[in-house]
């Protein structure tokens, strides 16, 4: 099993914060997943907090994902279409452990850009941190995170359910 680290971090001249360097567009970032039982894009949502980050949703394409879970909190219907579950009790962080897989194909999101944390082939244990990093690595996202209800799954926060 490879081991990666994963960082959030506030780095650059502008003290920005990032993921990895990746910028958290608003103060929030996404985990973008392919659930395994659904096959449905989903992603967890968190806002960052000086070096603590909060998970606050998730969001999906598929409504049973939010079902999975069984967790308490508000379920709306975004007017794209988007699943949102807002977490009545949300969950802090000072550090994250994950185990990836190409299956699941956990990726970090945020702004449009995506860091993908799952390796070619078996498993990886990713630890999710907040320090202080400047570089910088991201992508333009691919399916199934190229979806605008997982690319910009921070405005769940907000979103209004549909009428």
């Amino acid at each position: 099993m490879l081991a990666v680290a994963a960082a959030l971090c506030s780095g650059g001249s502008a003290g920005r914060l990032t993921v990895n360097g990746l910028p958290v567009v608003g103060g929030a970032f996404s985990i973008g997943y392919v659930h395994s039982i659904y096959r449905a894009p989903s992603a967890e949502v968190f806002t960052v907090e000086g070096r603590r980050f909060t998970m606050r949703a998730v969001v999906s394409t598929n409504e049973s994902v939010l079902e999975y879970y069984a967790l308490d909190g508000t379920r709306v219907r975004t007017p794209e279409g988007t699943w949102v579950l807002r977490l009545a009790v949300p969950a802090t962080y000072e550090e994250l452990s994950l185990l990836t897989t190409s299956i699941g194909r956990r990726t970090l999101i945020s702004g449009g850009r995506c860091l993908p944390l799952f390796p070619a082939d078996g498993a990886a244990r990713v630890r999710l941190a907040v320090e202080e990093r400047p570089d910088a690595r991201s992508g333009p996202c691919r399916p199934p995170y190229d979806l605008a209800a997982l690319r910009w799954a921070p405005k769940a926060l907000t979103a209004s359910p549909s009428s």
